[in-house]
């Protein structure tokens, strides 16, 4: 087969089949900032205080927690999402940040998740937990790809894990040994195989959704904050989340729209 690729996306592409995951640093962090300053705001608003200034941000969403309880993190996660996807530009400026890396990874017709997701992880939160799972398990298409931005800079256990792909590949071809066995149980066999992902804000990362991943307690004195958010090549086969219910197109080409509107004429006879 001849993949006529400029130089840096055969070179990208083969980074992402081989580790699972690109991390791209952004020299422009103009898309990222009004992102984070969406969540900053709605969250001061919640909390009834006044917004720190840029320089504050990373210090105010790593100590969330001191202004949180637990119990009340699920219902003020949720406002923020809904307040983040009813912003118009908000989801523009998540596919911006990560355009480049999409473009010579998933494709140039693109559809997007209809719902960017929120995941805000306190310090020693048992019940805001990501067990072991592929998304293809539960019902994804293969050809996804799912941009994960960090609000925060995350590491050790303030961050996910993905099961790398040799790793991966041969637990695959014996998969049915794990039948039966809990999400937990699964863990506990690959937990040393697993690579943590280290990323700061400023940096974005793409991976390959169909490989094992989450997350564990959070043990760092500091609060995680990400955002993750599907995309796909538009006409690559979907699974069980479909066009316009989950996904919907974001950079339709001109050929496309022509095509989808053209009919032949009608030869009278």
């Amino acid at each position: 087969m001849s993949l006529y690729l400029e130089k840096y996306e055969s070179e990208l592409s083969k980074k992402f089949i081989k580790n699972g995951y690109v991390i791209l640093k952004k020299k422009n962090l103009t898309n990222l900032k009004y992102i984070r300053s969406l969540i900053i705001k709605k969250s001061a608003q919640i909390l009834g205080i006044k917004p720190p200034n840029d320089k504050a941000s990373e210090k105010f969403l790593n100590n969330i927690h001191k202004d949180i309880k637990i119990k009340d993190l699920n219902n003020f996660r949720l406002k923020i999402i809904k307040y983040m996807n009813e912003d118009k530009n908000f989801k523009r400026n998540y596919f911006y940040s990560a355009k480049d890396l999409l473009f010579t990874l998933v494709g140039n017709e693109l559809a997007m998740q209809s719902r960017v997701n929120l995941s805000i992880q306190l310090p020693s939160d048992k019940s805001s937990l990501l067990p072991v799972h592929s998304d293809i398990w539960s019902g994804d298409s293969p050809f996804e790809a799912v941009v994960w931005l960090p609000m925060v800079n995350c590491h050790s256990t303030k961050t996910m894990y993905l099961l790398k792909p040799e790793k991966y590949n041969k637990i695959h071809k014996n998969f049915s040994k794990y039948i039966g066995k809990s999400s937990l149980d699964f863990y506990r066999s690959i937990k040393n195989d697993v690579k943590w992902i280290k990323i700061n804000f400023g940096e974005v990362l793409i991976f390959n959704q169909a490989l094992p991943h989450g997350n564990v307690v959070n043990k760092e004195n500091e609060t995680r904050w990400s955002m993750n958010c599907r995309f796909k090549s538009l006409y690559s086969p979907y699974g069980d989340k479909k066009i316009g219910e989950f996904f919907e197109p974001i950079t339709l080409r001109a050929a496309s729209k022509i095509g989808m509107h053209y009919h032949l004429p009608k030869i009278n006879d």
